[in-house]
């Protein structure tokens, strides 16, 4: 009966116990000094990402949620093309900031338009401002052109909130 040899890379008892080096997993040579040092480094380092901790989002202010809904509300109206409800949303100042040419224009879609909200940022109190994409596709080329802006929206009193900037 013939005994095989082994491709294990476990080192013997023998070895083992004799103190000398075990083989390492490739061409039967001992573990060299980088392999061990890389290994010792990059325990913790993984350690750390294991046990870090998600950043808990800011809490969100009483008037976060209907100023976001003033936001929506006004740029539904924009991509619907209705002129009327977006006047209604904005405030005197914004009404004063642009001429009434700019609002028929800013409302006028040609094609498909859709907008994409980010997160809003407390500009002070009572006023927020949101990070818009106006998105819009001519019904004459299918390219679509994305139009980065912000939109600000103030409270007007009793939680009433209304667009003070056209994006």
């Amino acid at each position: 009966m013939q005994v095989r040899e082994s491709s294990h890379c476990v080192a013997p008892a023998s070895r083992r116990l004799s103190g000398k080096p075990a083989l390492s997993l490739s061409k039967g040579r001992p573990a060299s000094p980088c392999r061990w040092l890389s290994l010792i480094l990059l325990v913790p380092f993984l350690l750390q990402l294991s046990s870090a901790k998600a950043k808990p989002a800011p809490a969100l202010n009483s008037g976060y949620l209907p100023a976001l809904a003033a936001a929506d509300h006004f740029l539904q109206a924009w991509q619907s093309g209705d002129a009327e409800n977006g006047m209604v949303l904005l405030t005197r100042h914004g009404k004063d900031l642009a001429t009434t040419d700019v609002i028929q224009q800013f409302f006028s879609n040609e094609g498909t338009s859709a907008y994409e909200i980010g997160r809003g940022k407390l500009a002070k109190r009572g006023r927020y401002e949101f990070p818009v994409v106006l998105v819009t596709v001519n019904s004459k080329n299918a390219h679509g052109r994305r139009r980065f802006s912000s939109i600000v929206v103030v409270n007007t009193g009793d939680n009433d909130w209304a667009v003070d900037k056209l994006p």
